[in-house]
């Protein structure tokens, strides 16, 4: 990797995975901007330097940025705006006033005029209004000279434990088509590499390991960690430890029997993992997913590890808010391959 680094800003920082993916490639973080401290707290207690400021992105002008913070020069603006009035298709979706976050971040853009962005979403903001979304935003970022390239991303592909789908959208100021980092050859990384020498009970912050590593990707994920941290089990009561120890591995309701199918009305509810497959997508929290084989969803640093965190990034505030803030995060390695992709363009454009 070549010595030069490439700034970012952050808009939606969440946690950092966004940004810890990014710094992985070589790129320097200038300031990570979110509306919930926890968040930006787990954030900064992960680096050695970075400024954070918590903001409704809605409210503050980058003019503002630039002046409080000092940045004249970015080269890359990323982020995941919340989406909720793309809902609505239609020709003025940009100016439906729950847009404001996406619209905060196209200004943004406008006002840096980075060498690139990258802004990532669910993957059905493709297809809603037969494909209007996702016109319209490519359409405002071509009205700003950007070469925008749009592609749905599987986090398993770039060595994460976890078929998370992501809608990734890459523009490129010097008009040049951005070509997505093509899938690992590598075998897709399974749940059970993932999680399986963690222990069934809780650990205390800092404890040592209680097995070795058994594979390539366990090795991966403690490497520089001080120890296992957020690895507090969550207590379930007789009845749930009774239904979920009827699901086999990588099992569901339907393999439940009859009298307890319908104890929850939601179709993912009392899904197991799958040990010998990259994970379902995590939720935040909800309780719905449990190990494949303890009968306790995942702790919060399994989840963390599913998310392909490093164990030597730790979650702070409560857990409540730990689970929150590793469902809600960009997975790192997906993040580092667009990354390092992203770094070749540029690192290609200057010489």
């Amino acid at each position: 990797m070549v010595n030069r680094k490439y700034s970012f800003i952050d808009l939606f920082a969440g946690c950092g995975g966004l940004s810890l993916g990014f710094e992985e490639a070589g790129f320097e973080g200038l300031l990570a901007i979110d509306c919930w401290q926890d968040a930006l707290d787990t954030y900064a207690a992960n680096r050695n330097f970075s400024r954070t400021l918590c903001a409704d992105i809605s409210t503050i002008t980058p003019q503002f940025i630039k002046e409080a913070y000092n940045i004249d020069d970015v080269d890359v603006i990323i982020g995941g705006p919340p989406c909720q009035g793309f809902s609505i298709a239609g020709k003025r979706i940009v100016e439906d006033e729950r847009n404001l976050l996406y619209k905060s971040f196209v200004d943004f853009v406008s006002y840096f005029h980075p060498k690139a962005f990258v802004m990532e979403n669910v993957p059905n903001i493709l297809s809603i209004g037969e494909g209007v979304v996702r016109e319209t935003i490519i359409r405002d970022f071509e009205n700003l000279g950007y070469r925008v390239a749009v592609k749905v991303l599987t986090a398993s592909d770039y060595g994460v434990p976890q078929n998370r789908r992501r809608a990734v959208f890459v523009g490129m100021a010097d008009g040049t088509d951005f070509e997505f980092p093509k899938a690992f050859e590598t075998e897709r990384i399974t749940t059970f590499e993932a999680i399986s020498d963690l222990p069934e009970g809780s650990l205390p912050d800092g404890s040592d390991y209680s097995m070795d590593p058994c594979c390539d990707y366990q090795i991966y994920v403690r490497k520089s960690s001080k120890g296992v941290y957020n690895h507090e089990i969550t207590s379930h009561n007789n009845k749930t430890i009774n239904i979920i120890s009827h699901v086999p591995d990588g099992g569901n309701y339907k393999d439940l029997p009859d009298e307890f199918k319908r104890t929850r009305n939601v179709h993912i509810a009392w899904t197991r993992l799958a040990s010998k497959k990259p994970s379902i997508t995590i939720d935040t929290g909800h309780r719905h997913h449990f190990h494949y084989k303890w009968n306790r969803v995942p702790t919060v640093r399994e989840s963390a590890r599913i998310q392909s965190f490093p164990d030597r990034y730790i979650f702070l505030c409560s857990k409540t808010s730990q689970y929150k803030q590793v469902g809600n995060a960009v997975p790192p390695l997906m993040a580092k391959a667009i990354a390092l992709q992203l770094f070749n363009a540029l690192w290609q454009k200057k010489k």
